[in-house]
């Protein structure tokens, strides 16, 4: 647990370098070289104090010594002049380890302000060198503000979706792990701390072996393309206890040195951007495409071991893409066993630097080729905010989703059917023949999930909508068609009109489009018209075939209620959020008596016209200084709320929709 004297010493370091450093990655980087540096020093004091001798300061680098820096009588140029030399020449110190001389390399000061240099040089004497967790919980917390972006898409995960991946994958002693994008090494972190805890006796004490321990050591391994990002997980897994870290600067997608090295578990969350032009892949890899995130994981499944498991972090657009890669990679997780789980994330988890849909695939080679189905989970609480701030909430669906993995991979064991659990985590399961069928054999479980999720009776007949209407995209652009004479349908709260009209009828006009943007789906509103009317092209309208079957008006009712549940999962897309109107065809509806549908119509009515009654009243009465004025408004709100009730009660009873 990171200590409050500790954090407050990160920070004030990063206040100090800000007005010179304002990158967050330079910040980190600057502290980084002068812990590694103090520490040095540190760890010669504790050689000279045990009786032995300093090998890092000596010779003509011992003018370097984090003594002499800070020394009172040091002057400020003098000070610029040592400390700047020390940083870009430690590389050729004869007597640093390798890893030492990799965190050094290309390292410099970017600013030449001694005063700023000597009030950081201050801060980083108050941390000393040792193995304690403490230390290393520091340096994960200084790591914690490379949330942005990176050169290549790098996006830095969230520790608490990190630890959840790994509790999934259960890594354990003796096995390979693999992160082949490592960023700051935090998955392999986070790994490491999984073994040790789940290594112990009931004292708490550790129960691997000193060989066990160090067979640990070299079965962690990292890559990654950024020298910056290799320097940082460096020293991460070295606050952490690694003394030889086996984290390497490698291009997974370019380069082959390393291609036949294989993994028991691979973590990782790889970019999710690919350069203009694409990736150029070297001729190993089974799927031809030049997008980085099809292609690492084809990597990731090419790399692990027959009963191999992986956690990846991927772009919903993996699911959907219809191109020659993406759909290949699809068929390879279905058909040859790989997949075993897909859980959707929020839509905000890598908020406020992106707002891309993202989701976990689980992969076990061993349980997959057990199973005849695939896991789904749709989480829509991690225990944050959706919003910029990404504030604590509570909620958290992680636990819940873990005990739905164990118990899905448990009835895999046990060769049993398993049940669908009934709580407010959404959890499925999908058969394989389901979800390689057709063309493109998306992944998207929600489309397959759409029957489950209409609530009404038992009694009441569901139809397809494709069975029940006729399906017309609109034709005229939303802000070029010229104003008119008659109306158009827009996605907006308030029609516009239009100088021409494509429709005529009473129709349901759905937008096609997400109204919230930047990768979140949703729908704000769906609108009922009658007569001619124009309708913008990036909505589409429902036309009843049979009216005898099912009124216009219950279906935009019912539309409307369900919208969240029955059309949104239908959208998809890591930014531009869409769906095609042919999608709704399968979208299933509850038809009842034509008279109940009538009630429904009725009630849904009173319950506009009530709204407004309050709403009028309210007004009424927050204006008015007339006591018997302000009493009349209030007994109108108390008898349109009770009627409001029973129009609603009316509607759920009739059309059988959520309360």
């Amino acid at each position: 647990m990171l200590d409050t004297a500790t954090k407050r010493r990160i920070d004030t370091a990063r206040d100090i370098l800000v007005g010179k450093v304002p990158d967050p990655k330079s910040q980190v980087e600057q502290i980084t070289i002068a812990l590694i540096y103090k520490f040095m020093d540190d760890m010669d004091a504790e050689a000279e104090e045990l009786g032995g001798k300093r090998k890092f300061f000596t010779g003509d680098f011992a003018r370097y010594g984090w003594a002499k820096l800070m020394s009172a009588g040091i002057g400020g140029h003098e000070l610029i002049g040592l400390y700047g030399e020390g940083i870009t020449t430690m590389p050729q110190n004869p007597g640093i380890p390798a890893l030492f001389r990799e965190i050094f390399k290309n390292a410099y000061l970017p600013y030449r302000d001694p005063e700023t240099l000597k009030s950081f040089l201050k801060i980083i004497d108050e941390f000393s060198y040792d193995h304690s967790e403490r230390l290393g919980d520091a340096f994960e917390y200084l790591l914690s503000v490379l949330g942005s972006q990176g050169d290549a898409g790098q996006f830095r995960t969230p520790r608490h979706i990190i630890d959840f991946i790994v509790e999934v994958m259960v890594p354990k002693k003796g096995e390979v792990i693999l992160d082949p994008a490592c960023g700051t090494a935090g998955f392999l972190i986070s790994a490491y701390k999984h073994i040790l805890r789940t290594n112990t006796d009931t004292n708490n004490n550790s129960t691997l072996t000193p060989d066990e321990r160090g067979r640990l050591a070299t079965n962690f391994k990292g890559y990654d393309i950024s020298p910056d990002m290799v320097r940082l997980s460096l020293v991460n897994l070295y606050l952490h206890g690694f003394t030889d870290p086996h984290i390497f600067e490698y291009d997974s997608l370019t380069s082959e040195e390393r291609w036949n090295e294989y993994a028991d578990v691979i973590l990782a969350n790889p970019p999710f951007m690919s350069p203009k032009g694409g990736i150029k892949p070297h001729k190993l890899f089974s799927i031809t495409t030049k997008r980085s995130e099809v292609l690492f994981l084809d990597y990731i499944i090419e790399h692990l071991t027959s009963t191999g498991r992986a956690g990846i972090i991927i772009p919903e657009g993996i699911h959907f893409v219809a191109q020659g890669g993406h759909t290949q990679l699809r068929r390879t997780l279905i058909d040859k066993g790989f997949l075993l789980a897909d859980i959707t994330l929020p839509h905000g988890v890598f908020k406020p630097y992106a707002s891309v849909k993202t989701h976990i695939l689980i992969i076990d080679r061993g349980l997959c080729r057990q199973s005849d189905s695939v896991l789904f989970i749709e989480i829509d609480n991690d225990g944050f905010s959706q919003s910029d701030t990404r504030d604590p909430i509570a909620g958290s669906q992680l636990d819940a989703a873990l005990k739905h993995i164990e118990s899905f991979k448990k009835s895999i064991c046990d060769k049993q059917h398993w049940e669908r659990p009934n709580n407010d985590l959404r959890s499925y399961a999908i058969s394989k023949a389901v979800l390689s069928g057709g063309k493109n054999v998306h992944l998207l479980g929600r489309w397959h999930d759409l029957p489950n999720r209409v609530i009404h009776r038992k009694e009441v007949p569901l139809m397809r909508i494709d069975e029940l209407c006729e399906i017309r995209d609109g034709l005229s652009p939303n802000m070029a068609t010229q104003p008119g004479n008659f109306v158009m349908v827009v996605p907006a709260e308030d029609r516009k009109s239009a100088d021409h009209w494509s429709f005529e009828g009473k129709a349901v006009c759905i937008p096609l489009v997400s109204s919230a943007g930047h990768g979140k789906a949703d729908i704000k509103r769906i609108h009922y018209q009658e007569g001619q009317f124009a309708l913008a092209n990036t909505m589409c309208a429902l036309f009843v075939k049979d009216e005898t079957v099912i009124h216009p008006k219950y279906l935009h009712i019912f539309l409307s209620a369900m919208s969240q549940e029955l059309l949104v999962p239908l959208m998809c897309g890591a930014t531009n959020v869409t769906m095609n109107s042919s999608q709704l065809a399968d979208v299933m509806i509850p038809v009842p008596k034509i008279t109940l549908q009538e009630e429904v119509i009725e009630s849904d009515l009173i319950n506009t016209k009530a709204a407004a009654m309050t709403a009028a009243a309210a007004v009424l009465r927050d204006s008015s200084s007339d006591k018997d004025i302000v009493q009349l408004a209030e007994r109108v709100i108390r008898e349109t709320e009770t009627l409001l009730k029973a129009a609603k009660k009316r509607i759920n009873i009739s059309a059988f929709l959520p309360s």
